[in-house]
């Protein structure tokens, strides 16, 4: 197999938007990435979650909610936070790779009709340009 590059997603619970870009990341292109999430004050893994990502025929076997103190710092060629909050808590953690910081509104708190396949929608539009923009050569 070659190289993956290795891709973190944070976000406060590793409920909803970095397990959606796990799993998209994986989806869009398993070849070149190695995507995992994790969450800074991790919960469970929301089941709205899973149901958009089905809904889209994206596998979700083994998403589960992580710590990001399961990983150490120099794993990762790009360290990516979902949302402000996390953005700011992870900016004490020496990373070695790059960090990038995406806001998405977070999908578990919102009250708006299909959040959760709105923001599906708008983190795979961010994991395709991602791609599309590391793997050019």
């Amino acid at each position: 197999m070659a190289y993956q590059t290795r891709v973190l997603f944070v976000c406060v619970a590793n409920a909803a938007r970095s397990q959606l870009a796990e799993a998209l990341l994986r989806h869009t292109d398993r070849e070149n990435f190695a995507a995992f999430s994790a969450g800074s004050t991790p919960t469970a893994v929301d089941p709205r979650t899973l149901d958009a990502l089905q809904h889209l025929g994206v596998d979700t076997q083994g998403l589960h909610s992580k710590s990001i103190d399961e990983f150490r710092p120099d794993e990762f060629e790009y360290v990516i936070s979902l949302c402000d909050k996390s953005a700011q808590e992870c900016e004490h953690i020496n990373f070695a790779g790059e960090k990038l910081a995406w806001n998405f509104e977070d999908p578990v708190t919102s009250d708006k009709p299909d959040a959760f396949r709105h923001c599906l929608h708008e983190i795979h539009e961010r994991i395709k340009m991602f791609v599309l923009v590391k793997t050019k050569r």
